[in-house]
């Protein structure tokens, strides 16, 4: 289908998903705010575009757009799907493939029901690193675990994480909480800490029981955002690096919740649903005006 798109979410996290073949025009970051913008075009966190595998290491490759226009190394929701639409459009029939993502590479597995739907997808993220150059972050230290940061006024602990792409997790004890409020101010601070030269995803999370956290969520290039993926990932790696909860970890986020596998080497495995919203073809006014 000439400048089609395939849309679904993950708990809430909305993703377009494009082949640029088919496309009349290139994604470039304009654009692509243009398309997610949620008053003037389809409105979305995000546009997932299908590429080849670079020297075909993987079955398929993904390239992953903030609604700003700038590019992520992975995301979790989105790589659920993604999963889904290749299912769905026939461009897979396998139950078991991976993805090259700018963030590496990714296992998929497919969860199929009754009405052949890939209504759920299990993701091996890959390893969780704190290593300052994974994220990357300027301190001078050899893990990114319980470091001071002073950001919007507040003087603040947090971890850093990699899987794949930035995190920043700031915990706070079991029985305290954090506020939107508190992610409205804290979020955009951490996000473009002086720490972090290409930004980060932030975390304000707590430990609900002794598998279980609660995280509020601040997307890099997307802002507040009700569940994530790779936050999940991030967070309860960090958790059970500090002690906080054993795996396997149960991540509430106010859009739902995802089940996260940290192994002893930190290897990081996520199961998850997903669902798919819409298909269609954007109109011709809508393509002209993006040129």
């Amino acid at each position: 289908m000439k400048n089609g798109f395939f849309r679904g979410h993950g708990l809430g996290n909305d993703y377009i998903v494009m082949d640029p073949k088919d496309l009349s025009f290139s994604l470039t970051p304009s654009r692509i705010t243009s398309i997610c913008n949620r008053n003037w075009g389809l409105g979305s966190d995000g546009i997932l575009a299908l590429v080849p595998s670079k020297k075909k290491k993987a079955d398929f490759g993904l390239r992953i757009f903030n609604p700003d226009g700038s590019e992520a190394e992975k995301s979790g929701n989105g790589l659920r799907i993604f999963a889904r639409y290749l299912h769905a459009t026939g461009k897979t029939k396998k139950k078991h493939f991976t993805v090259e993502t700018k963030g590496g590479l990714v296992t998929i597995a497919l969860h199929v029901d009754r009405h052949g739907d890939a209504s759920a997808v299990t993701v091996e993220m890959g390893r969780a690193t704190f290593q300052p150059a994974a994220l990357p972050c300027t301190l001078t230290t050899s893990e990114l675990v319980e470091q001071p940061i002073d950001a919007a006024g507040q003087s603040l602990i947090f971890t850093g994480v990699s899987v794949g792409n930035p995190h920043c997790v700031v915990f706070r004890p079991a029985g305290h909480s954090w506020s939107r409020e508190d992610l409205l101010k804290l979020g955009p601070a951490l996000e473009n800490h002086s720490l972090f030269p290409k930004r980060t995803n932030v975390q304000l999370a707590v430990p609900t029981g002794p598998k279980e956290l609660f995280i509020l969520i601040w997307e890099r290039g997307a802002g507040e955002t009700q569940t994530s993926g790779s936050s999940s990932c991030a967070a309860a790696s960090a958790g059970v690096r500090l002690g906080l909860v054993k795996s396997p970890v149960t991540v509430k986020m106010p859009g739902g919740r995802l089940n996260i596998e940290v192994a002893a080497d930190f290897g990081v495995t996520m199961k998850g649903p997903v669902a798919e919203v819409a298909r269609g073809s954007l109109s011709p006014s809508f393509v002209r005006s993006l040129r």
